[in-house]
């Protein structure tokens, strides 16, 4: 069954539909990242006080403590979850779009990746790896850059396409 350019095809109603949900989406998950700029400052140094605290620190503006074993597992389970269903329902809508196939592929697949890496990665600094601060930056950037050309992309696909 062929999926590339159905989008084109849809009724107004389900593109309406998929608008929507594209935009809600959007709406939560750039709430989450400013919610991780907030608590990390988007740093090396701010993602590894934030999961491993810094009551060393005397001169912190605000004291952050460890994260405790049950804390970490409960943010590395519940993202994982729920971004794979989140990747999983973007990948679907954009297989529909008519972008270059290697790209859609691409947008497709490399979520699932970065969500492993960036909190696989957290939960191994957690644990004292304190060098994977590096694959959490680069595979969240990459998570990050993934959703929104896929998300801006399938608006496009919507509003511009070839009904």
């Amino acid at each position: 069954m062929e999926f590339h350019g159905l989008i084109h095809t849809f009724p107004k109603e389900v593109k309406a539909v998929l608008v929507a949900f594209v935009i809600t989406l959007s709406v939560g998950f750039y709430g989450g990242l400013s919610f991780v700029r907030s608590t990390t400052s988007m740093s090396l140094i701010g993602i590894e006080t934030h999961y491993l605290g810094n009551e060393n620190d005397e001169e912190a503006e605000i004291m952050k403590f460890k994260k405790s074993k049950g804390e970490i597992l409960t943010v590395v389970h519940n993202h994982i979850l729920s971004l794979s269903v989140i990747f999983l329902l973007l990948s679907l809508i954009l297989s529909t779009t008519s972008i270059n196939k290697k790209l859609k592929h691409f947008l497709m697949i490399e979520p699932f990746f970065s969500l492993i890496f960036t909190f696989g990665g957290i939960y191994l600094l957690w644990s004292g790896i304190i060098w994977f601060k590096y694959i959490v930056i680069f595979s969240g950037t990459l998570m990050v850059l993934s959703f929104s050309i896929a998300t801006l992309a399938i608006l496009k696909e919507i509003f511009f396409s070839k009904s």
